[in-house]
């Protein structure tokens, strides 16, 4: 064929190499083929809008699954969308939020928490990501005096933006701590499927069964094209789940054809797709750390819990990996870097990627 001939519309020509592989963020991976066949699935004739279409419907059911019965989900595009428009379901207009300081909605979401949401966020210092009773005591604080935001709040990541994870035990005595100084509690599960794979629970043990009013459910870094949504666990907050009704239209985050985000969400949980893809993104960090901690010039920094691996090492040579493997610097300063597995990655990749590693390493 001619480079001047154009490619025929059914066989449209991919922009970049497929073959291609990062350790950089399980956001750059592809999306799942059982997804991209619920969307062709999909598309077929014509759905009511908004939401009032049958795959919508069929998420309802798959929520009440996961999370029991009378919970309540409502799809929206990404992750921001879901943390800000579930936040603000749960805060008065001069209400404040509790949170580590390394949360996503502190550190990666440009400020819309505040901008858009309305809100003040109250971040508190962690080592590991985690919040804990007594951190949570350090802002929780000021109730009635009208010159502060009310701390309102509590939002916690699982798994944490450290690769960390929270027992049963430890969201119990969290959530008893927050609704005891009347604080509601707000779960950003951006990784939700991977803590549930690590831990080897079912989701709903983690999040209702412990108390956690609100979810933001990931999908997209779980091998989703896009799309997210919100949970109420607690079919008796009415107030709550009305008022999301209006909140995500006012967020931008109510889609026309919400029948294409309903629908991925429904093929990866409403099947173990979710379950699947997790644990073998897990399988894959896991690898990669043993692997790590057989070189030396490297040196982990956090435990390996899901689908991150945290290490430090010379920045020289971190620059010399990243000619190969493309990956994200996570502090600068003491040469921390984060390495992402995704449900697409293999035993090749990560075998290949160490042996970069050990030639930049030396």
């Amino acid at each position: 064929m001619s480079t001047n001939e154009p490619v025929p519309a059914d066989q449209p020509a991919p922009l970049h190499d497929t073959q291609r592989r990062t350790f950089a963020s399980d956001n750059y991976s592809g999306v799942h083929p059982d997804i991209l066949a619920a969307l062709a699935a999909a598309n077929g004739g014509h759905q009511s809008a908004y939401g009032a279409d049958e795959y919508t419907r069929a998420f309802g059911d798959v929520v009440e699954h996961h999370f029991g019965g009378g919970a309540v989900g409502f799809p929206v595009f990404n992750g921001t969308g879901a943390n800000v428009t579930a936040l603000q379901a749960l805060l008065p207009r001069w209400g404040a939020v509790i949170c580590a300081e390394g949360a996503h909605i502190n550190v990666d979401e440009n400020g819309a928490p505040e901008r858009v949401g309305g809100m003040k966020l109250l971040p508190v210092p962690t080592p590991d990501g985690k919040l804990t009773p007594e951190l949570i005591e350090r802002e929780a604080w000021g109730f009635g005096f009208e010159h502060r935001a009310q701390p309102a709040a509590v939002s916690l990541t699982q798994s944490t933006e450290l690769g960390t994870l929270y027992t049963v035990d430890e969201l119990t005595a969290i959530v008893d701590h927050a609704h005891a100084k009347g604080l509601k509690v707000h779960m950003d599960g951006a990784r939700l499927s991977n803590a549930a794979a690590a831990l080897d629970l079912p989701l709903r043990a983690f999040t209702r069964d412990v108390g956690v009013d609100i979810v933001s459910w990931g999908g997209t870094k779980n091998g989703m094209m896009l799309g997210e949504a919100v949970v109420v666990t607690d079919p008796g907050a009415t107030e709550i789940i009305d008022s999301l009704k209006y909140l995500r239209k006012m967020n931008m985050q109510l889609g026309s054809k919400m029948r294409f985000i309903s629908a991925q969400l429904t093929a990866l949980y409403g099947t173990d797709l979710w379950l699947r893809s997790a644990r073998h993104a897990n399988a894959m960090a896991a690898r990669l750390r043993a692997g790590v901690d057989a070189l030396e010039g490297v040196e982990a920094t956090q435990p390996t819990h899901v689908n991150a691996v945290f290490a430090k090492l010379d920045p020289a040579a971190a620059a010399a990996a990243r000619q190969e493997y493309l990956f994200y610097d996570w502090d600068e300063k003491t040469g921390e870097v984060r390495w992402m597995c995704s449900f697409d990655t293999t035993e090749e990749d990560v075998d290949a990627f160490l042996a970069a590693i050990q030639r930049a390493v030396g």
